[in-house]
């Protein structure tokens, strides 16, 4: 695994990630992850649309529950060609159960818990904790990376605004 010095925090406490954060105007890497069905789910198969991909540590957290509900909320108001995919190492059967009783239906959810593919690949892999990173990143429906936001503070939310803005200008 990739190492490197970047890092975030947790309750301030410094936290390595582990893999390396792609650059934004070049293809955005490809990954694998497990869908609520387990079935595999790969950049790949999500091209043609632009994807706002959301990482969370853990949507049983309340700051991961916050992010995701605004986000499904966010969804309503973008173009039809805009898909938000969730992706947290919460096995499959978790977030699907999550997804129902929190109401969540405009955002896709994907497990990273078998091999981290994507942790690594967008570098918010937290190896010591085998978590992932709070980060949101942009693709568009090329494949081409055009936005990253890595969270400096894993208990912090994001700047939905700059998310939001960034698709707009897309």
């Amino acid at each position: 695994m990739a190492q490197n010095t970047r890092t975030v925090t947790m309750k301030g406490n410094p936290l390595p990630l582990e893999g390396t954060l792609p650059e934004i105007g070049k293809p955005a890497p490809d990954f694998e992850a497990s869908a609520n069905d387990l079935s595999p789910v790969t950049l790949g198969s999500l091209k043609g649309k632009t994807l706002v991909l959301v990482s969370v540590p853990s949507l049983d957290t309340p700051v991961c529950d916050m992010e995701v509900r605004r986000f499904n909320k966010e969804a309503a108001n973008l173009d039809d060609n805009v898909k938000i995919v969730t992706l947290s190492m919460d096995l499959p059967f978790a977030q699907a159960r999550w997804c129902g009783a929190a109401g969540v239906e405009q955002v896709r959810t994907l497990s990273d818990y078998r091999t981290a593919s994507f942790g690594q690949a967008y570098g918010v892999l937290i190896g010591a904790l085998r978590l992932l990173a709070r980060a949101i990143f942009i693709v568009d429906a090329d494949g081409i990376l055009r936005y990253c936001q890595v969270v400096p503070e894993v208990t912090s939310e994001p700047n939905y605004e700059d998310v939001l803005a960034a698709l707009k200008n897309l």
